[in-house]
């Protein structure tokens, strides 16, 4: 009823539309809503999507750019050797990618064996494979499942359209209690958005290509938009610019042990100055770490700028897991802190532009910090770009032509990923 409920609504509010798009292909991207929480110890965010789960339901899932697969709670999950449904036995072929090839990259993670699912497992034949909680960080086993069908919203460039695109995944069924008390509330499963071919992306087929548009919302509400293909993209409150004009692109580069997204930095600027990166170096989009970390070399130069630049604002205490912070207390909240921009010059000479409403977080009333954290000296990664610094900046995964679009801040432009009111809670 909930579904056929959300489809009838999306009918009347794209209704004038449905003529032109029942005549041709007038679309080639679907959206999904993209919900911000801050129920968990980080900000997290989530997509919600029909999916055929023993009769079509919705399901909410954290949106990980990293994971190699998705992974969910299946209803009806039963402790026994037929404990979700459809699930692969060990012999499949998939099974075996799923464990290695493709597979978490977790050290802390037991081998998977076909009697690893417990003790009450010992004679099942289903095939289990290890995942990382993206909140605890603690490993898990859930049991990979054949073909479930995801179903999303056709966009025609301006309008979401009732008229819904599917496609089947091979993902994978995590017990309930895996999301007691630890997800988000309402969430119960992993969006894998990454360059996997067990992941949602390689999943797509025409007309949608294999590209990720993400808009992430900097509030709880109203939700932000996460696109599948090449758009056009046309977002309120500009409706007539389309959002792909704003954007600039750069090379996505792979890395040996992970399927996530990873773009070259050759320096970091600072009210004109440039700070030396190390050759080489590579910088992680990540939608599960809530701000940008920076190994301790390149955070201590970074730090040691901005302090410089921003002399005229009175400093406060630092606020964990913040090092450099200000006091804000006599300035107006309605104008708010204004800093310079730290700008990420990019392989292919290309700038992200990271601006004060993606450098600095609002901590209280009367304190504000750079909102970049010390990763340690001894970090496996340089630079990880986290969520609040691409928070109402739109994005591109390109895994057509591997290529990373990015706008910096759409309030330059009146434009916010937050303005598609009827996707409902």
């Amino acid at each position: 009823m909930l579904f056929l409920f959300q489809v009838i609504v999306l009918a009347l509010i794209s209704q004038g539309h449905e003529a032109i798009a029942a005549d041709g292909p007038t679309w080639s991207s679907v959206v999904v809503p993209v919900n911000k929480h801050t129920d968990t110890a980080n900000p997290l965010y989530s997509v919600r999507m029909y999916i055929n789960n023993m009769g079509y339901t919705q399901q909410k899932f954290v949106i990980d750019l990293d994971a190699p697969f998705i992974w969910h709670y299946a209803w009806p999950y039963q402790e026994s050797c037929e404990t979700c449904p459809v699930a692969m036995t060990c012999g499949a072929s998939q099974c075996t990618e799923m464990r290695t090839t493709y597979s978490y990259q977790a050290p802390s993670c037991p081998p998977p064996n076909n009697a690893s699912y417990g003790d009450r497992y010992w004679d099942c034949e289903y095939c289990p494979v290890n995942v990382i909680h993206p909140v605890t960080g603690e490993c898990e086993q859930v049991l990979p499942m054949f073909d479930d069908k995801f179903m999303m919203n056709k966009f025609d460039g301006r309008h979401v359209l009732s008229d819904l695109y599917s496609t089947t995944v091979n993902d994978a069924c995590a017990a309930p209690w895996i999301f007691e008390n630890k997800f988000p509330a309402g969430v119960e499963g992993v969006m894998a958005l990454s360059s996997s071919l067990y992941a949602f992306p390689a999943n797509l087929h025409d007309p949608v290509k294999k590209i990720v548009a993400l808009c992430l919302p900097s509030a709880l509400w109203p939700p932000g938009l996460l696109f599948f293909g090449n758009g056009p993209y046309y977002l309120p409150t500009q409706s007539d610019v389309d959002v792909r004009s704003l954007l600039s692109y750069t090379p996505l580069l792979k890395q040996p042990d992970s399927f996530g997204y990873f773009i070259g930095v050759d320096h970091i600027v600072i009210k004109k100055r440039s700070l030396k990166v190390p050759a080489n170096t590579t910088a992680k989009i990540s939608t599960l770490d809530p701000y940008t970390t920076l190994r301790t070399d390149i955070y201590n130069s970074v730090v040691h700028r901005f302090s410089m630049v921003t002399k005229r604002i009175p400093p406060a205490k630092p606020v964990a897991p913040f090092g450099l912070c200000f006091n804000t207390s006599t300035i107006d909240p309605k104008v708010g802190i204004k800093v310079p921009s730290i700008d990420l010059a990019l392989q292919g000479g290309k700038t992200w532009s990271i601006s004060t409403r993606n450098s600095i977080k609002q901590v209280t009333n009367d304190v504000a910090c750079l909102a970049f954290i010390d990763a340690g000296a001894t970090s496996k990664n340089a630079i990880v770009v986290g969520a609040f610094q691409f928070e109402d900046n739109f994005l591109t995964f390109n895994l057509e032509n591997s290529t990373f679009g990015f706008s910096s801040s759409l309030s330059r432009a009146n434009i916010s990923c937050a303005n598609f009111f009827y996707f409902g809670p």
